[in-house]
């Protein structure tokens, strides 16, 4: 009776806590984000160039770089222009792109589906692909299973995204013809009936198998370019975890019991192995995003990354730090999604 009441308290203490964790990284989150606007307003004004004179083209006189200057307050000193943005940003307002000439959250608000469905992708894969292989390389030790696990891991720590990518591209779009090089859709191919702003589920949603079939060749190649690093990473995490747990005693006592591989391997040791390797997963998904900038340039994937690197190219400030600061907050974000998971995976956490 007496352990039936401290469970139900205990049922009961968990929402709480979940809520606890929310409002106390909301709060962290503050500090945080402003920091990310310090940093990336500091690195993006110490690089050497002037805006004003990329909008005004190497040919205009110096009056109209000034008149262009002072219009975009680039004639200010530095902490004023930064608390003017800082003003503006706690407003909602991220500024206007220099570039674009439009407002940096409209772009990176029309830009960021396209972001998060090639990261959500790549995290699918990476998850799926590592954890099954961290398993069998775990379960079949210093066997074929192991050795290509290993393969994967050196693969992943060894070869730079951009050069892998630039291979994936000879190889799959120029040599094969099996897979296109750029973009989300074909040439002059319409998207699909907006719903999420994400084309394979949306094309899914709207039974569009036509399009379907063609945003997922598309995603393939960005998919697992920027999938590998973290594969290499779970694999490795998986399959450390994994041949502890099963050198465990109650999973001998399981397998003398008669239960079956199947039922031992996925439902008792990778259930207990899986809580490092969820903490490893929101890092590197964290990472992805920022690792996005370079793989969706590669790519001509349409999201905040390549957003970002012709930001960065054409020194447009607002834009810079609008891309930088939209990262950080998915970093937080999937970050805190990882430490909801670690609650809901561990039992130990939830009963405390």
């Amino acid at each position: 009776m007496g352990e039936s009441r401290e469970s139900t308290l205990s049922h009961r203490r968990f929402p709480v806590k979940i809520s606890l964790l929310i409002l106390r990284r909301i709060v962290l989150t503050v500090p945080v984000l402003l920091g990310v606007t310090v940093i990336t307003f500091a690195v993006a004004h110490s690089v050497p160039g002037d805006p004003a004179r990329a909008i005004a083209g190497m040919y205009a006189d110096q009056q109209t770089v000034d008149s262009i200057r002072h219009q975009w307050g680039l004639d200010r000193p530095l902490p004023v222009q930064y608390w003017s943005y800082l003003r503006h940003l706690m407003s909602g307002d991220m500024g206007q792109s220099i570039t674009t000439r439009s407002s940096v959250l409209g772009d990176v608000a029309h830009r960021l589906p396209a972001t998060l469905e090639l990261a959500l992708f790549a995290l699918l894969l990476m998850c799926v692909v590592g954890i099954l292989l961290g398993v069998a390389a775990a379960v079949w030790r210093n066997r074929s299973p192991d050795h290509a696990a290993r393969i994967v891991v050196v693969l992943g720590a060894a070869v730079p995204s951009f050069f892998l990518g630039l291979l994936l591209q000879l190889l799959f779009f120029r040599y094969l013809k099996w897979l296109p090089a750029t973009g989300r859709l074909d040439d002059f191919a319409p998207p699909p009936h907006h719903i999420t702003g994400l084309y394979l589920v949306d094309s899914a949603l709207t039974l569009d198998g036509h399009t379907f079939v063609d945003t997922l060749k598309h995603i393939l190649l960005p998919g697992f370019t920027l999938a590998l690093v973290g594969m290499a990473g779970i694999t490795r995490m998986t399959r450390a975890t994994m041949v502890g747990v099963l050198q465990q005693d109650y999973i001998r006592a399981a397998r003398a019991r008669g239960i079956g591989f199947r039922s031992l391997v996925f439902r008792h040791a990778l259930k207990n192995s899986l809580i490092p390797t969820v903490t490893v997963v929101g890092l590197l998904f964290g990472a992805m995003i920022g690792g996005a900038v370079v793989i969706e340039w590669i790519f001509s994937w349409p999201g905040i990354g390549s957003y970002a690197a012709n930001s960065i190219i054409s020194l447009d400030y607002t834009a810079i730090m609008g891309s930088a600061l939209a990262i950080a907050v998915i970093y937080v974000i999937a970050n805190l999604l990882v430490d909801i998971s670690y609650m809901l995976l561990n039992p130990q956490i939830r009963e405390q």
